[in-house]
């Protein structure tokens, strides 16, 4: 199965999409969240996503450095589900560090997990993320900024990937 990217609009069935395809397979299962329950919200949603993933997974939970997690779980686990990088992305902006290296870094941290040493399967790997871009163009300079580098983001993990799926009103449809 290999790099499988889901994207698509808010509540468009992204995490219930991933997790349906990486629920079906067998071996250890780990979900790495990036969001932070900075609210009740927030930490509402987090618990329900931790309800409906069962006790089959183990969870971490990263906001920033998700390419140093992967990279320390890959020898451990068959399934790995990365939700989503919007939130990671928008982490990594507040936080101030370079954007643009933290991505070209998690981009070949990703690549080289099925790649991984000892092992005659290689592990899937589920990776989340929004696609901002398809409305309109915001005035503020900051969400711009954010747009153009969700775009480039999912346009490399796209690129890497072995499937890509973009999910519309719940419904997965094949792009790659």
């Amino acid at each position: 199965m290999g790099i499988v990217f889901i994207t698509g609009g808010a509540r468009s069935g992204k995490s219930a999409f991933a997790l349906s395809q990486a629920q079906g397979l067998t071996g250890e299962k780990v979900f790495i969240a990036t969001a932070r329950a900075q609210d009740e919200e927030m930490k509402v949603r987090i618990e329900t996503h931790k309800t409906q993933r069962g006790s089959v997974w183990d969870t971490y939970e990263e906001p920033i450095k998700i390419a140093e997690l992967i990279e320390s779980l890959k020898q451990r686990y068959d399934v790995m589900l990365i939700d989503c990088l919007t939130l990671w992305l928008s982490n990594v902006m507040h936080a101030g560090v370079d954007v643009t290296h933290e991505m070209d870094r998690l981009g070949g941290v990703i690549l080289a997990v099925p790649q991984r040493a000892g092992i005659s399967s290689a592990p899937a790997i589920f990776i989340v993320s929004n696609e901002v871009g398809m409305g309109i163009v915001s005035e503020n300079a900051l969400a711009r900024q954010f747009r153009d580098y969700q775009g480039i983001l999912n346009q490399h993990i796209a690129s890497i990937a072995n499937e890509v799926y973009l999910m519309v009103a719940g419904i997965p449809v094949k792009i790659k």
